[in-house]
């Protein structure tokens, strides 16, 4: 129902009366009651045993007003919009079709990695034990008796006033035997439009629960400080006391204070990765925060693609590439999560479970990323983004798509920014777009296929200006593990980090891990027993510089270049040779015919020796740091390799 802001008491109201006139839904259940609190949209009937025994748990700690059953449908969603923009949360974007603007409080703008916690009985389940006076990086731990603590303080009596939505979604297509289904509860229309956007949303779920009963429990609230004062009523959240709780054994996911995306579209990293990586170790598959690809060749040859790098590292970018390669041909599976497992032939095959993009906002534009833009400016969700006075939005990275001799910009904060002159950014640095994955122009035909598409290599990669080379082969499966586990990168704006500052982001997945990192690695080992046909593992860097600091590759379409050569070493042609840290390109079998401009190929593949010792220590030290004795020997044997090869150069 239109829940009206009442800025006096920063609490919720509502109009039943009006809401059962605009609501036309013959299964509307104004009449249902659970617990004494009215179902305002949907019935309680097509709730399933444990679903229902979900919500009247959660609906007796947060003590909601009513309760809305979401159907997914689109006037249900035309409903939700109108009443946040009737709440103040988004203004619509009239330059564009169905498209709307979100300023959050300034103090919720991140996902929040400090206040993100795994809830085991053993804290080295979750984490590695660091050495002796050391902080640990891989995550945090909590007990499940603080967990339930923390829950009490923070959820009792959180809805009052308030709508408790009902969520249910899938990871992935529904009824493909890689997906998984959840069940959020939250009291955030925002989260709700979101999740309809970045999940399969609404009553086809509920339908699919009725065969099995099983789905991942996620409870979420956007909070009520605990002095009872929301400071921006039109994006409630309890910053000081947000917090982001997972607990695998139960495959349950909490979160409150916070409606971000990443804590509070819970969908997303803490489903799709946290529970994802737990639920895959117990399955035997992997859950990965990897874009997928698929890569057509000029004979018409396709392969697909994983690749894992750090948020913010041009993810995005390659998923949606315009190759600059003649005859090649690229589509887009997805830009964020990969879900692989093996079929019964051995073949690793992938699916996206998610529905959407979430992306940044901030560098992506028509010379970037094309076909990101060809996406986004339909029916999206944007968060924290300038304005423009046309109706439209704008970033960094947008300037040549603008005259700012005929519109004004307003800022993500509300302010007026005048270019070169406004000496802050026009839109936060992690800023993000919400749009339908279908809307891409190259979306692969194959992105829903119910039994995943067959990955031919995975690549690692990340933000290393200086003495990584520009791609470089794994010797073998081991030895591509190590490469994951020891991936490097600077910091990017997505969390609490700021940036230029190199840290150890293994398999891009530091932030996600559900579950013990030195596991993890012996997972990923593992799969040389489920298979023979592993894929073939590679490191990529777009990012390397100069020594006047200039970046030496193009990257963007002509990283199609890069794909070229990984395919054919896929293939098995021998376009490689040895060097201590991996196989790299032979002189001249990289294909840059017709590139604009001159590439220093020398410096791009220097591999230096006194940088590569030093890369080995600072690894030694981090295994040593935060793994410990949770490192599997597999992987410390590995790095002594890397080390006796560069001592050897």
């Amino acid at each position: 129902m239109p829940d009206i802001v009442d800025k006096k008491s920063n609490t919720y109201s509502a109009d039943l009366g009006r809401f059962a006139k605009q609501l036309a839904h013959p299964n509307v259940g104004l009449f249902n009651h659970l617990r004494g609190i009215s179902v305002v949209h949907g019935d309680l009937k097509h709730l399933t045993p444990k679903a229902r025994t979900y919500l009247e748990s959660n609906v007796e700690l947060c003590q909601p007003e009513r309760i809305h059953i979401c159907d997914g449908s689109e006037s249900e969603n035309k409903h939700l919009l109108n009443l946040l923009q009737q709440q103040g949360t988004i203004v619509p974007l009239p330059k564009y079709q169905n498209c709307w603007l979100a300023r959050t409080n300034p103090a919720d703008i991140a996902r929040v990695e400090s206040k993100t916690f795994i809830c085991t009985e053993r804290r080295g389940d979750t984490i590695p034990t660091p050495k002796d006076g050391i902080k640990g990086t891989l995550g945090h731990w909590m007990s499940p008796a603080d967990m339930d603590k923390a829950v009490k303080e923070r959820f009792t009596g959180c809805m009052r006033g308030r709508t408790m939505y009902v969520v249910p979604f899938s990871m992935g297509p529904i009824g493909s035997p890689l997906s998984k289904i959840g069940i959020e509860l939250t009291d955030s229309p925002y989260v709700v439009s979101s999740m309809r956007v970045m999940t399969r949303m609404g009553k086809a779920v509920l339908d699919e629960l009725t065969t099995y009963d099983q789905f991942v429990k996620c409870l979420h609230s956007v909070g009520t400080p605990a002095n009872g004062t929301i400071e921006m009523p039109s994006w409630p959240c309890d910053p000081e006391r947000t917090i982001i709780l997972h607990k695998p054994q139960e495959n349950e996911i909490v979160s409150y204070g916070s409606g971000y995306g990443g804590n509070s579209l819970l969908g997303k990293k803490c489903f799709a990765l946290r529970i994802g990586s737990t639920i895959a170790k117990r399955e035997g598959w992997l859950a990965e925060h990897m874009l997928i690809l698929g890569i057509t060749n000029p004979k018409g040859e396709k392969k697909y693609i994983a690749a894992a790098f750090p948020s913010a590292c041009g993810k995005t970018n390659l998923a949606m590439m315009n190759p600059s390669l003649p005859g090649y041909k690229i589509e887009c599976v997805g830009d964020d999560i990969a879900w692989m497992r093996f079929d019964e032939n051995g073949q690793l095959r992938a699916i996206n479970p998610e529905n959407g993009f979430f992306g940044v906002a901030p560098g992506t534009s028509n010379a970037s990323n094309p076909n990101a833009m060809k996406t986004i400016f339909k029916n999206t969700i944007f968060t924290n983004v300038a304005s423009t006075s046309d109706g439209g939005v704008f970033w960094e990275g947008m300037e040549k798509e603008i005259n700012f001799d005929n519109v004004k910009i307003t800022d993500w904060l509300g302010r007026p920014w005048v270019k070169g002159e406004t000496k802050t950014p026009a839109a936060h640095p992690n800023s993000r777009f919400c749009s339908p994955a279908e809307q891409c122009p190259i979306i692969d035909p194959a992105w829903e296929a119910s039994e995943g598409v067959p990955i031919s290599a995975i690549l690692f990669g990340g933000r290393r200006p200086a003495g990584v080379p520009l791609v470089y082969e794994a010797k073998n499966w081991r030895h591509g593990v190590f490469v994951g586990s020891a991936m490097r990168s600077e910091a990017t704006a997505a969390a609490e980090h700021k940036g230029k500052v190199i840290m150890h982001d293994p398999f891009a997945m530091r932030p996600f891990f559900g579950y013990n990192f030195g596991q993890y690695l012996s997972h990923w080992l593992s799969m040389e027993q489920r298979s023979d046909k592993l894929p073939k593992i590679f490191h990529v860097n777009w990012f390397r510089k100069s020594s006047e600091g200039k970046f030496l590759w193009p990257g963007f379409g002509e990283n199609s270049r890069v794909l070229d050569w990984i395919l054919r070493r896929i293939d098995g042609e021998e376009c490689a040779k040895e060097t201590p840290i991996g196989l790299i390109p032979k002189p001249n079998t990289l294909n840059l015919e017709g590139m604009d401009e001159d590439v220093n190929m020398d410096e791009l593949f220097d591999i230096p020796k006194a940088f590569w010792e030093e890369e080995a220590q600072s690894i030694d030290k981090y295994f040593k740091e935060q793994v410990g004795e949770d490192l599997p020997a597999a992987i410390d044997a590995e790095l002594k390799n890397l080390k006796n090869r560069i001592d050897n150069m």
